[in-house]
């Protein structure tokens, strides 16, 4: 070959190799070394010494992720966070740690490798590598569980403002966060309302982390905490529902079941806010579409188009009022009464 290879022919072994920068990425995050780094510069052996690691291979490691922005080595081989890399500390408000440790996690890298069961079969590739699917398996490693509820409180915490920007949620006297999990999407719609009330509903042992988040917005004595399960049961007594990032965990069956029991709550003239994906037209969105793809193998559950929603919708007795776009992969779905 005489020529330069061509530049899709890069492109392409880039995409081919991006999961070696993840799998970096998850070990210097189960590792703390930007909580370890708040401080200033700090040399691979001190890091070493501080993590129970071995010092050159620490080494290999950092500088390697310092090649694509997450650290700064400097002329004394010392290592410093750098903006991007500020992210990873634990204790930033919009931290990446959870979600590094999460999707970097032994349960989800073995659902993934799965992948190929899945695009034969239809089936579920974490049922199949891990004999349970991700929700039982968080039940029974009560650490996973932990590291899921707190990336999904950063998801929730850097889509706030957009999802306020998207829908007028100071329409409503009592909003009900339906799966709400520890209340950071309940927290920020009531802090920037205070007039409006909230109802958290979530599984007992999921809603009992839910009193520090809410007392940190200040929301906490304008939310009734509620324990329960979606598909038995959902509160009434909201003008407004919100499903934030629910219903694309489920098969079609199993979210149309949620949404019945959602309509069930409602009045006559109550809304349903799903804060979800909207699927784009081919050849576009791609992080929509890879995240449909870990829905096949994780949770079980799929992305859908706008026609795909008001299909679903219908199947809960509701119909379709419009979408927003809050995010530029993430819509708020209003709906109501059919």
């Amino acid at each position: 070959m005489d020529e330069a290879a061509p530049r899709e022919f890069r492109e392409l072994m880039a995409i081919v190799r991006a999961y070696q920068r993840s799998r970096a990425l998850t070990v210097v995050a189960e590792l703390g070394i930007a909580d370890l780094l708040q401080g200033g510069p700090r040399d691979a052996d001190d890091l070493a010494a501080a993590t129970g690691s071995h010092a050159p291979s620490l080494y290999r490691l950092l500088r390697a992720l310092a090649a694509i922005g997450i650290f700064t080595e400097d002329a004394c081989r010392r290592f410093t966070l750098t903006a991007m890399g500020q992210y990873l500390r634990r204790d930033h408000p919009l931290s990446v740690d959870p979600a590094a440790r999460m999707f970097g996690a032994d349960y989800e890298w073995r659902a993934w490798g799965e992948l190929a069961h899945s695009v034969r079969t239809g089936g579920n590739a974490a049922v199949h590598a891990l004999g349970c699917d991700v929700w039982e398996y968080r039940r029974r490693h009560s650490e996973d569980g932990e590291i899921f509820d707190a990336t999904m409180r950063t998801f929730s915490r850097a889509d706030s403002v957009d999802l306020l920007a998207a829908h007028d949620f100071s329409r409503y006297d009592v909003i009900a966060d339906v799966g709400g999990g520890t209340g950071a999407v309940l927290a920020a719609l009531l802090a920037a309302h205070r007039s409006v009330r909230g109802i958290l509903f979530d599984q007992p042992h999921v809603v009992a982390g839910a009193d520090p988040v809410l007392r940190g917005a200040g929301v906490a004595d304008r939310v009734t905490v509620l324990p329960g399960d979606f598909f038995a049961y959902v509160p009434p007594g909201a003008d407004a529902y919100v499903l934030a990032r629910i219903l694309h965990d489920w098969p079609d069956e199993d979210a149309v079941r949620i949404l019945r029991r959602v309509r069930a709550a409602m009045g006559p003239n109550g809304r349903l806010l799903l804060l979800e994906s909207v699927v784009g037209p081919p050849n576009e969105d791609a992080l929509t579409k890879f995240l449909d793809l870990m829905m096949l193998v994780s949770a079980g559950g799929r992305e859908r188009t706008e026609d795909e929603w008001r299909a679903l919708l219908a199947g809960g007795g509701l119909e379709l009022v419009g979408t927003a776009r809050a995010t530029p992969n993430k819509h708020v779905i209003e709906a109501a009464p059919a």
